[in-house]
């Protein structure tokens, strides 16, 4: 059907859009521009003249299944008809019982008990209260930082900004009003390093020093397993994450795993600790969730954290969302979980990381680019300077391809069912947008 909109009524709503949409990372005395979308299906965004893009981005990574699929939205509209919303307090329902026993049995290790919330950042918070509570409970009351990792990205509320990289972060205005944590150098050692890679010995020598010296004062570690996302899309070696997790042990300080963004497949593992054999003591996860259909994060903790929280003071996790344990989110994320096991996905993104890696490969010649990197689904370009968000943004458009670039990365995180084909002229465009900027055309 066509979904195309008359040339007056685009230019209405774009209006409307500038004078009154405050969009993420962007100014309101200078709005950039923003492209109607009226539609979307399978991997496909329709705008409102009639156009149509090849979306390599899956609405910031969560839309794995694609769009308009028919058992997401069946799995809507049977729960709508049943209830749209009920409280979590005192309440339980068939959605939240069952999607916290889904998670529970497929996560990396044993993590029994399941907190619900509303968005990745909130998950993040709270994940960082068990670490804190936990401590607090268990008499050690110094115990109130983290150690996390430089380069790092965790979410933009206020204890999830203090853990995200202070210097090249996007938080750093706010660093006089957060909490002030630790920062580990980032591994520098590649995702296939081996045991005996140099960089990998000074990278767990250097992350064992700051760990021992400040252990009397961590409630917990917390990191990106594998893949740092929105902090430079930077891949590390699991090894090093093997090590983290003994270290921890070692210096009983708990270990916050941040899968928010790649948890669900993304890594070519379904959750990226497995790529690394460990299992966290708590456990965030988000976006992918509910496959892209709602907002929905979980915070997950092992019995040791649980029980040693509600025997504490309070007896009880301080935390609870007016929105926790949306039916419709729950029934959605339920749905998505399932269909994504009971598809071949670890053979979608086998096929993505190859397509990614020849598509992309071109890019790596040309002038401006310092790197091209694939993992999995996710493939990065990443440019020598930032790049203009606007210039590239429009010549990505006019190549018929959507992805949303930052800094200096020119990178892409498709739908898990997008075809060979649609991946090829993804990755021609990216490539195409990036060789023209370095030539100077297309201003």
């Amino acid at each position: 059907m066509d979904q195309s909109l008359p040339a007056a009524d685009i230019e209405a709503l774009i209006q409307r859009d500038r004078v009154h949409a405050w969009h993420p990372y962007a100014s309101m005395t200078s709005p950039p521009p923003a492209y109607p979308v009226v539609g979307a299906r399978g991997v496909r965004l329709r705008l409102a003249d009639g156009r149509e893009l090849i979306d390599g981005m899956a609405s910031w990574w969560a839309a794995i299944h694609g769009y308009n699929h028919p058992v997401l939205n069946a799995a809507l509209t049977q729960q709508l008809e049943r209830m749209a919303h009920v409280m979590f307090g005192g309440i339980t329902h068939p959605a939240a019982a069952e999607l916290c026993e889904l998670l529970a049995g497929i996560v990396p290790g044993r993590l029994p008990h399941v907190f619900l919330s509303d968005s990745g950042s909130v998950a993040v918070e709270v994940g960082i209260k068990m670490a804190l509570q936990y401590h607090l409970s268990q008499g050690r009351s110094a115990r109130k930082r983290l150690l996390s990792l430089r380069g790092g990205y965790h979410g933009d509320t206020f204890m999830a900004m203090s853990v995200c990289d202070p210097v090249t972060g996007m938080h750093h205005l706010f660093s006089g009003a957060l909490p002030e944590q630790l920062f580990a150098p980032r591994p520098q050692s590649r995702f296939e390093a081996g045991a005996d890679d140099a960089a990998l010995a000074d990278d767990i020598a250097a992350f064992e020093a700051m760990l021992a010296a400040h252990a009397h004062e961590l409630a917990a570690v917390i990191l990106e397993p594998v893949v740092q996302g929105a902090g430079g899309m930077h891949f590390y070696s699991p090894a090093f994450l093997t090590a983290v997790r003994r270290l921890c042990d070692a210096h009983d300080v708990l270990l916050i795993a941040d899968e928010i963004a790649t948890g669900f497949g993304r890594t070519g593992k379904l959750f990226a600790c497995e790529h690394a054999g460990i299992a966290p003591d708590i456990l965030c996860l988000g976006k992918a969730l509910t496959g892209g259909y709602m907002s929905l994060a979980a915070t997950l903790a092992s019995e040791r954290v649980s029980r040693g929280i509600c025997e504490g003071e309070a007896g009880v996790l301080m935390h609870g969302p007016t929105f926790m344990g949306n039916p419709l989110a729950c029934s959605v994320a339920l749905a998505s979980i399932r269909l994504l096991l009971s598809q071949p996905w670890q053979r979608r993104i086998t096929a993505l990381e190859h397509g990614l890696r020849e598509g992309l490969a071109p890019a790596a010649g040309l002038p401006g680019v310092r790197e091209v990197r694939v993992l999995g689904g996710i493939g990065v370009v990443e440019m020598e300077t930032p790049v203009e968000m606007a210039r590239i943004q429009r010549l990505l458009v006019e190549r018929g391809v959507w992805i949303r670039p930052f800094g200096r990365l020119v990178y892409t995180m498709p739908p898990f069912i997008m075809q060979p084909d649609d991946l090829g002229t993804l990755t021609r465009g990216i490539v195409d947008a990036v060789r023209t900027l370095g030539t100077g055309d297309g201003r």
